[in-house]
């Protein structure tokens, strides 16, 4: 059986778990990181040197970085819904999946989520703050114009695009933040929220890591 390893509330692991969910995949998992520790030990630097989550073991096949091992997975797994052998077909993806790792995820995740959510009230920098909202509300935008006549990011179907893109979307909307008008993407957002892999493996409580930078 697969397993993955990485708490439930990561970000990244929820990426990966989502898309197992998505393709009815049986997995193990097994809590490590934040509050349950265990990054340091000998035995997880073997299979991810860099001491992170998530890992996937397959086997004795050991994945590690989360677009890596969606990758992985689609491919392995899911190339019928997934992935594809026709690189024309899979660049759009991939362009997307890249953006969203480089772009998307370093301004909210680490800009507004770190910087606002999980710092402390006393220490949070507002400057760069607003900066990472003003950077972000262009980026939400710009996704907003790209739903306007689709399902999805890529179409009517569900992409890995849209797996890595959408999983912002549950802590976009549950910030206590202002946030401008994005009708299409509000519309997308409620289209995920009744996924049922969705659901079970993003939208998780993440109340533990108000005002935590460490745990």
């Amino acid at each position: 059986m697969l397993t993955v390893l990485g708490r439930r509330t990561s970000f990244n692991v929820q990426k990966v778990t989502w898309l197992l969910d998505e393709i009815d995949l049986p997995f193990r998992h097994i809590e490590l990181g934040g509050k349950f520790g265990g990054l340091d030990t000998p035995e997880f630097r073997m299979h991810n040197p860099h001491g992170k989550v998530p890992v996937l073991k397959d086997g004795d096949h050991v994945v590690w970085e989360s677009h890596a091992i969606l990758r992985f997975l689609a491919a392995k797994y899911a190339a019928d819904r997934f992935w594809s052998d026709d690189p024309a077909i899979r660049s759009p993806v991939d362009q997307w999946m890249d953006w969203s790792l480089s772009t998307l995820q370093h301004d909210f995740l680490s800009g507004v989520f770190w910087g606002y959510y999980r710092t402390p009230q006393e220490e949070r920098d507002w400057p760069t703050i607003n900066r990472s909202i003003e950077k972000c509300t262009g980026h939400f935008r710009l996704l907003d114009t790209m739903l306007s006549d689709r399902e999805n990011l890529l179409g009517a179907t569900l992409s890995l695009a849209d797996i890595v893109i959408g999983a912002h979307l549950y802590r976009y909307y549950n910030l206590d933040l202002e946030r401008p008008a994005l009708p299409h993407l509000d519309d997308w957002y409620e289209r995920l929220r009744k996924r049922p892999a969705y659901l079970r493996n993003v939208m998780i409580p993440f109340d533990d890591l108000f005002g935590k930078l460490s745990f």
